[in-house]
């Protein structure tokens, strides 16, 4: 068995290089930049009024409260250039409204009061004062996302502003799903006598579609050599991340390892010290990379969140490892003396503000029903006398 840290390492190291595509705007959200989104013009693109109201001089309006006839009315639209304001005159504007030459006020309707065809201005104000000035914002040139940024709802929106309708962002990756097993039955099969209801299939695929991941092709596989090897040739030329699970322990029908190496792919690892999810197997073919995920769903969550969403998220260009948070165990928990334990938590805040950890029931690995409570995966490091302690601060990262 290798430590935790040291198997995440070389999973990550042998991710396939990502690739960079072109996508409309519109298709983007959740994607990584893999070149930044450079702004097209200037925000805002010309000087204009932040309020409705009236653009006046400010030498016009040093004596307020004074009368100033209204020259010209100026709505919230393209114009054929720059409007100009006579001295002496004020400006019917609204917001966004394209500010005239000479003008350097822009006065709020609730400080004037109309009559006719003059307005009555009530106070004076300071120069600039309710204007946005052309680029105070962004200059046409500036970068608006960096490369490696994911592309948020926000993010998305500013990229808009500055006139871009395509990015440059790097590809998902296509994912195949094997779950293998004849005791594993779909979802909405009638159970035979020794079946179980398969949780594996959906287990991942709801986490694959809540990351955003939908290019994903999920098959069921009896647990015969020949059946895996069929569908792994098939995953390895269809997909870039394939995902297994069960079949890679050491019984009599674990075939997955022996039917990777027999389709070409070169193991890294297998077996890692932590609990659950101790047989973990993780190979490549240079082109695709497998992780051969135990059977037992805990398990298959475990190394999902710590071994399969980083390499992922590196295969579109994202670099840096997930942070873990640290927290307090709030109650003593057991730990085990030479592996990795991980467990699933309720985390909440207490009134200082401190993190707080309370372990849940029902932690075997073939048990999943305390996610129903659990909102953290805490990693709890190997001790020798088997226990961690109430108070311990130790690293966690949401479900």
């Amino acid at each position: 068995m290798i430590p935790v840290d040291e198997a995440l390492s070389i999973a990550l190291a042998a991710v396939p290089a990502p690739q960079a595509e072109e996508r409309a705007l519109a298709d983007a959200l959740g994607r990584v930049l893999a070149a930044s989104a450079i702004s097209t013009l200037d925000l805002p693109p010309f000087d204009q009024s932040a309020v409705d109201g009236y653009a006046v001089r400010h030498a016009d309006i040093a004596q307020a409260p004074l009368d100033l006839p209204v020259s010209q009315t100026i709505a919230a639209a393209a114009r054929a250039g720059t409007p100009v304001l006579q001295a002496g005159t004020a400006a019917r504007i609204f917001t966004g409204g394209w500010l005239p030459t000479s003008a350097d006020v822009s006065v709020r309707q609730e400080l004037t009061q109309r009559d006719g065809d003059r307005v009555r201005i009530l106070q004076a104000l300071a120069a600039g004062t309710d204007i946005r000035r052309q680029g105070e914002e962004l200059r046409r040139g500036d970068t608006i996302g960096s490369a490696g940024a994911r592309i948020t709802p926000g993010l998305l929106g500013a990229i808009a502003m500055g006139g871009v309708c395509a990015v440059q962002v790097y590809r998902q990756p296509r994912i195949a799903v094997l779950v293998t097993g004849d005791e594993v039955a779909p979802p909405g099969a009638v159970l035979k006598p020794g079946q179980i209801a398969d949780a594996n299939g959906p287990l991942l695929q709801a986490h694959l579609q809540h990351w955003g991941y939908t290019q994903v092709r999920l098959r069921y596989v009896d647990d015969r050599y020949d059946s895996v090897c069929v569908a792994l040739a098939k995953a390895f030329a269809e997909a870039d991340i394939v995902l297994t699970t069960g079949g890679v322990s050491v019984g009599d029908h674990d075939h997955v390892p022996a039917a990777a190496q027999a389709c070409g792919a070169t193991t890294l690892f297998w077996k890692v010290a932590q609990k659950p999810g101790m047989p973990l197997y993780v190979a490549s073919t240079g082109r695709s990379q497998l992780f051969g995920l135990p059977g037992n769903p805990a398990s298959v969550l475990v190394n999902l969140l710590v071994y399969v969403r980083p390499a992922l998220a590196r295969f579109e260009g994202v670099q840096t490892l997930p942070a873990w948070r640290r927290g307090r165990l709030a109650t003593d928990v057991r730990a085990e003396t030479a592996k990795t334990l991980w467990l699933r938590m309720r985390e909440a805040t207490d009134d200082g503000g401190q993190s707080m950890l309370r372990p849940l029931g029902k932690q075997a690995s073939h048990m999943l029903s305390n996610l129903a409570e659990a909102s953290v995966l805490v990693r709890i490091p190997a001790a020798a006398d088997g226990r961690c302690s109430a108070g311990a601060i130790v690293e966690w990262s949401p479900l």
